[in-house]
């Protein structure tokens, strides 16, 4: 263990984390690293001082192992020791990998309710830092899986929670079912993908942070930021800095409740990444990228 950096910080639900944070996914599907990397990858994370990791139950590759990451994670700030101690981890459920690279959904209050007591006991905690509604289920009504969502929370088996892939409609309905209490909205959101710009701004005004996923424009996508946005680009090279460094940047300087959660597979991406919390960007360059 190493001592930690202080990063900038911003809120969510009351809590207090830093304003980059890890997204470890990349670390258990097609293509991932061994454990040791992934391990380290997570320790320079906190040295850097990443105080957020994201996860969910469905970031696993194989059918038999449900909840890798989640393990994988819990292992890491074990071995990591007392510096890990405010690290907040935020898991997921509702969305499931049967194995064969497809995605299914299951928002059944009874499947949501068994899933998170067991990311509670994969991450080996009493109540799981902040939990999230995957991704709605067209054949179960909103209501009834946020309705297991609160209950969750009343019963103290997770201390914040927040939804993944929602609408503002969506948004409204689960802080409406939670009594206020919506800590996070986490959609996909990234130079490539503006689709949630509306829900940006509606956290905004509500006070509610909002966690983009695939920030950098996604696995298989974040190497061609510069090529297919030059804007990004060229402010990068004005700045002597990362592409990926302006893209998290121009994302915190959005709103204030913004914490974005670029994926990292190796220890090199998260220092990086990590370095976009404090970079400043002008009025007239968040202007210009923004209309990219």
């Amino acid at each position: 263990m190493q001592t930690s950096t202080t990063l900038p910080t911003r809120t969510i639900g009351g809590r207090s984390v830093s304003a980059i944070g890890l997204g470890a996914m990349p670390m258990s599907i097609e293509g991932r690293p061994s454990a040791e990397q992934s391990i380290a990858t997570i320790h320079a994370a906190l040295d850097a001082g990443v105080t957020l990791i994201d996860t969910a139950d469905a970031y696993h590759r194989d059918a038999d192992e449900v909840g890798h990451n989640e393990e994988l994670i819990a292992r890491a700030l074990r071995e990591y020791g007392p510096g890990a101690d405010d690290v907040l981890v935020a898991t997921k459920g509702g969305h499931l990998r049967p194995g064969d690279g497809s995605w299914t959904k299951d928002g059944r209050p009874e499947y949501l309710k068994e899933a998170a007591k067991a990311s509670a006991q994969r991450l080996g905690v009493e109540a799981i830092g902040l939990y999230q509604f995957h991704r709605p289920d067209p054949d179960v009504p909103y209501e009834d899986s946020l309705g297991a969502i609160r209950d969750l929370l009343d019963e103290g088996v997770i201390a914040l929670a927040g939804i993944s892939n929602a609408n503002i409609e969506q948004i409204e309905t689960a802080n409406e079912i939670l009594g206020g209490r919506l800590a996070s909205v986490q959609n996909q959101f990234s130079p490539r993908f503006r689709s949630s710009e509306a829900e940006l701004r509606h956290c905004a005004e509500q006070g509610i942070a909002f966690l983009p996923w695939s920030p950098l424009g996604g696995i298989a996508n974040a190497g061609e930021l510069a090529a297919n946005h030059a804007a990004f680009g060229e402010v990068a090279a004005e700045l002597g800095v990362s592409v990926y460094q302006v893209t998290l940047a121009w994302e915190l300087a959005l709103a204030p409740v913004v914490v974005p959660i670029p994926g990292a597979s190796r220890a090199a991406s998260v220092q990086d990444s990590v370095l976009a919390a404090n970079l400043t960007l002008t009025d007239r360059q968040i202007t210009r990228l923004s209309a990219a």
